[in-house]
């Protein structure tokens, strides 16, 4: 075989893996065949699943920070997505139990159980959501002054805080339909129905916030319609393919009635996730206010514009990482657990890769990244700083949701909450807070907190996946 046809033949194979990453082909068997492969036909959508969510924050940050008073609006759309994290919380607690049976099943070769799962997940959803949205409606300007908002910047923004916190019902369908999906091995839809959600979002925002012909200039209220009416287009077309897709996963009304022996075993295996979750959270919403209360307006808004950032970065990292949830749920439904540890290191060693790429990426060109999101002097400053000392921990981050999307793909909830619980609430959140107020060091002390911690939380997370306990937890 010459050289040339050599060329060729690779990249063919390259093409026609990406064409079945992006088509979602279902057919495929995680538990067979090259786990290269099936890690790669996995993450490609997930990483363009978990890009796409990233966006969201980023063309909110954009509009919104070109606005007069933008730095009040731009507070607002931090501390606002700050409070949205616990809401994050439960839906990727629900999504990750929704992943780990609905894989588990499917590695069990019973699609009509991890169909009846799945649907029995968006029950729960519809009632813990339900009592969030009125709450958030009620008290949208109390949360922002809690969290450390000035009285005159709430009295700007809350609106934004109402509408977003009032429509969590889409950001927790969306969040587990695609949990569902991905259990089932189709990622695919799940990023196709972030792609849409994200496109309606990106046309809907600067008609909505600066006007367009009859329509009027809603300006950060816009913002919060722009980013509900994408979100929800893109449940419409998760919902469609659930009903009438010709995926694994056949749903019938009849899965809708409620079954209490599933949806206990599935709150089982969320509380535990959701509360790891809600520990981040917490510790986050902890962090924000710190830097609030320590750098004010401007240092509030400068930690913001750098954290959306940084998660533009990592949620694609999370979408790599998520493969090693679904190939080990349903390589553990499939006995094969060599393969499912395989599946780990090699996820883990593709996610070290991309972020030691996006570490160098936001130490070089940080500033030129933050200049495009913000014309604040003082908040690009103080934006440039945090996004540089929060990169410095990036190849820890990787490694360590790898391991959390290990633990949680095999049904094993409690161990990463533990490590949440002791990383986050015992050690990240008294070192932010020595080092602001006790060493005076302000917002700064809370930027190098973040990096120690995390890399904390990776070394713990590491020693208990040799320990092996994952390998035998029943689902």
């Amino acid at each position: 075989m010459t050289e040339t046809s050599i060329k060729k033949s690779f990249f063919s194979k390259i093409f026609t893996t990406l064409k079945q990453a992006l088509k979602g082909d279902e057919s495929f068997d995680y538990t067979s065949g090259s786990i290269k492969k099936a890690v790669i036909l996995l993450a490609i959508p997930m990483v363009l699943e978990m890009m796409m969510e990233s966006v969201f924050a980023l063309v909110d940050l954009y509009f919104v920070g070109h606005l007069e008073h933008s730095s009040f609006a731009i507070q607002t759309v931090g501390l606002t997505e700050s409070v949205l994290t616990v809401i994050y919380s439960l839906a990727i607690g629900m999504s990750m139990a929704a992943t780990a049976v609905v894989a588990r099943r499917i590695g069990e070769k019973d699609p009509v159980a991890a169909a009846k799962a799945g649907m029995q997940a968006i029950i729960i959803a519809f009632a813990v959501n339900s009592v969030l949205s009125i709450f958030g409606i009620i008290y949208a300007k109390d949360i922002l002054i809690l969290m450390g908002s000035s009285v005159e910047s709430a009295e700007h923004g809350f609106r934004f805080t109402q509408i977003m916190i009032g429509s969590s019902l889409c950001i927790m369908l969306l969040f587990l339909i695609n949990g569902i999906f991905r259990g089932a091995g189709n990622a695919a839809i799940a990023m196709k129905s972030l792609w849409i959600a994200n496109i309606c979002n990106i046309i809907l925002c600067p008609v909505l916030i600066n006007g367009f012909g009859p329509i009027p200039a809603f300006g950060l209220v816009g913002a919060a319609l722009a980013t509900t009416i994408g979100r929800s287009i893109g449940v419409i077309y998760q919902v469609y393919h659930l009903f009438f897709g010709n995926g694994v996963l056949k749903i019938k009304i009849p899965y809708f009635v409620p079954d209490f022996t599933q949806i206990k075993a599935l709150v089982k295996i969320a509380a535990p996730g959701i509360l790891q979750f809600v520990i981040a959270s917490c510790s986050w919403i902890f962090l924000a206010q710190l830097v609030a209360t320590t750098g004010g307006d401007h240092g509030s808004a400068g930690y913001q514009t750098a954290l959306r950032i940084m998660m533009f970065f990592i949620l694609p990292a999370w979408g790599l990482s998520n493969a090693a949830a679904t190939l080990v749920g349903q390589n553990l439904g499939a006995k094969q657990i060599e393969r499912a540890e395989k599946s780990v290191y090699t996820t883990a060693r593709y996610n070290v890769i991309f972020m030691a790429s996006i570490m160098v990426i936001t130490l070089v060109f940080g500033q030129y990244i933050i200049s495009f999101f913000t014309n604040d002097l003082q908040v690009k400053t103080i934006a440039i700083e945090a996004l540089q000392i929060m990169s410095i921990g990036f190849i820890f981050y990787g490694i360590g949701m790898v391991l959390i999307n290990t633990f949680n793909g095999a049904g094993d909830t409690w161990t990463p909450t533990g490590i949440n619980f002791f990383g986050f609430w015992l050690f990240q959140i008294p070192l932010a807070f020595v080092l602001a107020k006790h060493f005076n060091l302000g917002p700064t002390g809370v930027f190098i907190a973040i990096p120690v911690a995390e890399t904390a939380i990776t070394l713990t997370g590491i020693f208990f996946y040799k320990r092996g306990k994952w390998k035998r937890v029943q689902v």
